[in-house]
């Protein structure tokens, strides 16, 4: 059985370096045999709003996600997870957070907890998940000053809960408005090398 690949990707411009290491990380699923999705959020007007209704339905027991069902299904169905971004100071770009807000949601990420107990993760099939992101801060400021706050999210808070039994990998590209060819270049070969090895993993737990 194929490994099932979902990449989503989240910058404005349609030429960036997000866009290219996005297209990079497909190249190398699909040569590795995965099939792979790409969601290009800002091409496709993707919605980052919470609506009333879902907002409700999170302690409902029927949630509304209606108008999310189509990317909530590729989540739930991808064994290997590609998030490709630009850190935005220090956090998520807000388009990114949407979507994370609206399809991480009771009954499709998870199920809620019990009284006081934890929640229930949903994203069982998930096995591996890589972010690459692109930071223009030099690694010093995001590793002892910030702490790492965006891997902290996504590892811990996001994909600890709704898909702990994945393996969670982060290529972040500092001082990305000041790479060099062979910085950049390098950068690319390293993602490649990454996606295979994601194959690999995933199809180990099919």
């Amino acid at each position: 059985m194929a490994d099932k690949a979902l990449i989503i990707l989240a910058h404005p411009a349609r030429k960036s370096l997000s866009r290219l290491f996005a297209d990079d990380a497909k190249r190398a699923l699909v040569a590795a045999g995965s099939e792979v999705t790409l969601i290009d959020l800002y091409a496709e007007n993707f919605d980052p709003s919470l609506t009333e209704a879902e907002r409700a339905g999170y302690y409902s027991q029927t949630p509304e996600n209606s108008a999310i069902t189509g990317h909530a299904a590729m989540l739930m169905a991808a064994s290997t997870l590609v998030l490709v971004f630009p850190t935005w100071w220090f956090g998520l770009p807000a388009i990114l957070k949407g979507w994370i807000d609206r399809t991480f949601a009771p009954g499709m990420a998870f199920d809620h907890a019990r009284d006081f107990g934890p929640i229930t993760p949903r994203l069982t099939n998930l096995k591996r998940v890589v972010v690459i992101t692109t930071l223009g801060s030099p690694a010093w400021i995001d590793w002892l000053i910030m702490r790492r706050p965006v891997r902290r999210i996504l590892k811990t808070a996001i994909f600890g809960l709704c898909a702990p039994k994945a393996k969670f990998q982060m290529l972040s590209l500092y001082r990305a408005e000041k790479t060099k060819r062979g910085q950049l270049d390098a950068f690319r070969r390293r993602i490649r090398r990454t996606m295979p090895g994601l194959v690999s993993s995933a199809l180990q737990h099919v």
